[in-house]
């Protein structure tokens, strides 16, 4: 996909639960509803294990947002997000799925990108990959991974994906990893392989990382919060880091406003969408809650792509 890319609305899928949720037919039944309505792509968040200090979360200097607060305690239920999507991908027909975000470094990179090709190819290449470092020291320990060094490991694992994907006879060297003459099939359906989004802010580390891997950035912290005015300053910054910033696409929240009579009030929602298409996001994501056991889910869903594709002039069916 490009900068002038049709642009997409998405929505995050509940893959966790504070305490065992007894199953998870509500989260298979949510994302084929979602599939029917003409959602166009689901997010699927990740966290592998947990310590016990999640006021982490709310530190930016440790990656976290601040003012934020982690979602479930330590003991809370997280489904593995590539798992999860490849499951998901046989019960639906359209939707695509986004890992939002996939914590990479914690897998090894010969095996991440096995997995990943796998998935995309048997889903017709319904997978996009968003990447980041995250917050949390404890999951770097327990894969016995330096926290310190949690940029350079995502790089890392970045690189090795990338070169399987690409090469029919891979080679690949850096300093804690050298192979010549790999073999991995099959290959990801998209040239270059499944497309990679990087969360981070507009730091050098993180736009670096943008440049050289990613086709797409998922804003975080305050950057998120004003996407007119950060955007430009994100092509920048790419640009100085040497890469064309034109086709880098970008996720914004597009936060579903309700009427007085509490209903989804679509005019509203549907009104911030020209400015931030204008400014270069090309995948909405929808900020709204909806019940596990809401029964109306489908018709709401199907209501805000109705009106999302009415706003920004794509077909209203199919």
């Amino acid at each position: 996909m490009t900068a002038h890319a049709t642009p997409v609305l998405s929505m995050m899928l509940v893959t966790f639960s504070a305490e065992d949720p007894g199953g998870w037919e509500h989260m298979l039944r949510r994302a084929e509803e979602a599939d029917r309505a003409g959602i166009d792509s689901l997010a699927l968040s990740d966290h592998v294990v947990f310590g016990e200090h999640l006021d982490a979360y709310a530190d930016p200097a440790r990656g976290g947002a601040e003012g934020g607060r982690q979602p479930t305690g330590p003991d809370g239920h997280w489904l593995e997000p590539l798992t999860t999507a490849t499951y998901l991908a046989g019960r639906t027909t359209h939707v695509h799925f986004f890992t939002g975000i996939l914590l990479a470094a914690l897998r090894r990179p010969v095996v991440l990108a096995k997995m990943a090709a796998t998935l995309d190819v048997l889903s017709g290449g319904r997978l996009d990959l968003g990447v980041g470092v995250g917050w949390q020291r404890e999951e770097y320990e327990a894969a016995g991974l330096d926290y310190a060094k949690r940029g350079a490991e995502l790089n890392h694992s970045l690189a090795v994906v990338q070169t399987l994907w690409r090469e029919t006879a891979a080679s690949f060297s850096d300093d804690r990893l050298e192979f010549t003459a790999i073999h991995q099939m099959p290959k990801p359906t998209r040239p270059g392989g499944v497309p990679i989004w990087v969360s981070g802010t507009i730091n050098d580390r993180a736009m670096a990382r943008l440049a050289r891997f990613g086709q797409g950035w998922i804003p975080w912290g305050p950057d998120a919060d004003d996407l007119v005015e950060s955007i430009p300053r994100m092509r920048a910054a790419v640009a100085a880091a040497g890469a064309d910033p034109d086709p880098i696409q970008v996720t914004g929240a597009l936060p579903v406003v309700k009427g007085t009579d509490g209903e989804d009030d679509l005019d509203a929602t549907m009104a911030v969408v020209p400015a931030l298409r204008a400014a270069g996001v090309t995948d909405f994501r929808l900020g709204l809650r909806i019940r596990p056991d809401a029964a109306d889910a489908e018709e709401r869903l199907a209501a805000l792509v109705h009106a999302f594709r009415s706003t920004v002039g794509r077909p209203t069916a199919g």
